[in-house]
C-alpha cells in the first residue's frame, strides 16, 4: 500500500471511531456536568498518553514544537470537547452531527495557513459545496432548536480543525500518537486539577450509560482515534484526507438513531448525503 493509500485507511478508520463522539458524550452529560466530563476524559487519556511515551520511551519534543503541541491541546483536548458537551445540553447529537460536515472545510483552511498546503481551486468548490449544505440545513431548521447550541458547536468546529492542523504539521516530525499523547501530557497537571475541582459529591445517581459514554470519550476520542487520524492527516495531506469527515455525519446519524433512539429528519439525510456526495469531487483535487 503506498504512502497516500495508507494515509487515506488510517484517516477513514480515524472518523469511524470519532463518530461514536457525539452520541457517547450526549449519553454522558445527561448524567455528568460538561466542564467536569471534559477535564475527566483529557485527565484519563492524558495517563494513559503518558503510560504510552513511557513505555515506549519517546524523547522529549524540542522546545520550538511546545507553541504548536500548545495549539493541538487547546483546539482537540480542552476546546472542541467543552463546546461540544455545552452543546448537546441544548440540542440533540443527532443535530449537531450534521455541523461535522463543516470540519472539512476548517481543517482544509488552517491546513493551508499552519501546513503549508495548497489544494486547487476545484477542491475548494467541492469543500464548500459540502459545507453550503450543512448550512442549509441550519437555515432549514430556523437556525436549529437552539441558536446556542448552533453557536457553541460553530466554534468547537473552528478550534477543532485549528488542532487537526497543527496536530498534522508535528505529526511529520514527532509521528502521529506521540502528538496527541505529547498534547495530552502536556495539559495533564491543569486538567487533574480541574478534574479534582470539578469532582461531583456522589457518583450515585451516575448511570452506567454516562460511565460508558465517558470511557469512549476517553480512551477512543481522545487518544486511539488521534493515533489514527494524525497518521492519516500527515501521509495523505491535511486537506485531501480532511475531507473523510464529510462521512462523520453519516455514521454518527446512524449510531444516535440505534443506540440514543434520536430522531433523525429528512433534512438531516438529505444533507448528510449531499456533503457525504462532495467527498469524492474534493478527494480528486485536493493536490
Amino acid at each position: 500500500m503506498d504512502k497516500t493509500a495508507d494515509g487515506w485507511m488510517s484517516g477513514f478508520l480515524g472518523v469511524l471511531i470519532f463518530s461514536g463522539s457525539l452520541p457517547a458524550t450526549r449519553v454522558a452529560v445527561m448524567d455528568f456536568d460538561p466542564v467536569f466530563l471534559t477535564v475527566a476524559r483529557a485527565a484519563i487519556a492524558g495517563l494513559l498518553g503518558l503510560l504510552l511515551l513511557l513505555i515506549f520511551r519517546q524523547p522529549r519534543p524540542a522546545k520550538a514544537d511546545l507553541v504548536s503541541l500548545a495549539i493541538v491541546a487547546f483546539g482537540v483536548v480542552l476546546g472542541f470537547p467543552l463546546l461540544t458537551a455545552l452543546a448537546l445540553q441544548h440540542v440533540t447529537s443527532a443535530h449537531l452531527i450534521v455541523f461535522v460536515g463543516l470540519l472539512p472545510l476548517a481543517t482544509a483552511i488552517f491546513g493551508v495557513l499552519r501546513a503549508g498546503e495548497r489544494p486547487r481551486p476545484a477542491f475548494w468548490f467541492f469543500s464548500s459545496l459540502g459545507s453550503a449544505a450543512v448550512v442549509g440545513f441550519a437555515l432549514v431548521q430556523g437556525f436549529a432548536a437552539s441558536p446556542v447550541g448552533d453557536l457553541l458547536m460553530l466554534g468547537a468546529i473552528i478550534v477543532c480543525g485549528l488542532g487537526y492542523a497543527e496536530g498534522a504539521s508535528l505529526s511529520r516530525k514527532l509521528g502521529g500518537w506521540q502528538v496527541i499523547c505529547w498534547a495530552l501530557v502536556l495539559s495533564l497537571p491543569i486538567m487533574l486539577a480541574l478534574t479534582l475541582f470539578t469532582l461531583p459529591v456522589s457518583f450515585a445517581a451516575v448511570t452506567n450509560g454516562a460511565w460508558a459514554g465517558l470511557a469512549y470519550v476517553s480512551l477512543f476520542s481522545m487518544l486511539v482515534g488521534f493515533v489514527f487520524w494524525y497518521r492519516g492527516l500527515a501521509l495523505g495531506g491535511v486537506a485531501g484526507v480532511g475531507q473523510l469527515q464529510l462521512l462523520q455525519p453519516f455514521f454518527g446519524l446512524a449510531l444516535a438513531a440505534t443506540l440514543l433512539g434520536e430522531p433523525v429528519s429528512w433534512s438531516m439525510l438529505a444533507a448528510t448525503g449531499a456533503i457525504v456526495l462532495c467527498v469524492a469531487g474534493a478527494k480528486k483535487f485536493a493536490k
